[in-house]
């Protein structure tokens, strides 16, 4: 198993501040990156759009409000270390589960 490796938006190598989601959404497939997000307002519009050009997403959590950082760390990892990345394709969820 390999290690993890998180991306925030803005940070190197990642979409800069202000990339609006349908760039993200193309980001994250192109590089094969699941998203964790708390963005309910216009991500699902995005994601729908996203979906009927054909495209696809490797996964997405949402996340659920007020989540302790602790317990979305635990939840990752919980992901990381009983799932395939393949399993997520497409695939909603909100952490915590």
């Amino acid at each position: 198993m390999g290690s993890i490796d998180i991306l925030r938006v803005g940070e190197s190598n990642a979409p800069e501040l202000g990339t609006l989601d349908p760039d993200v959404l193309r980001y994250l497939e192109l590089s094969q990156r699941l998203l964790v997000t708390d963005n309910r307002a216009s991500m699902p519009a995005h994601l729908e759009a996203h979906w009927a050009e054909d495209r696809h997403i490797w996964g997405l959590f949402w996340l659920r409000p007020r989540i302790p950082i602790g317990q979305l760390a635990q939840e990752l990892l919980l992901v990381w270390e009983t799932t395939e990345v393949e399993e997520w394709i497409d695939q909603l969820e909100w952490i915590p589960f």
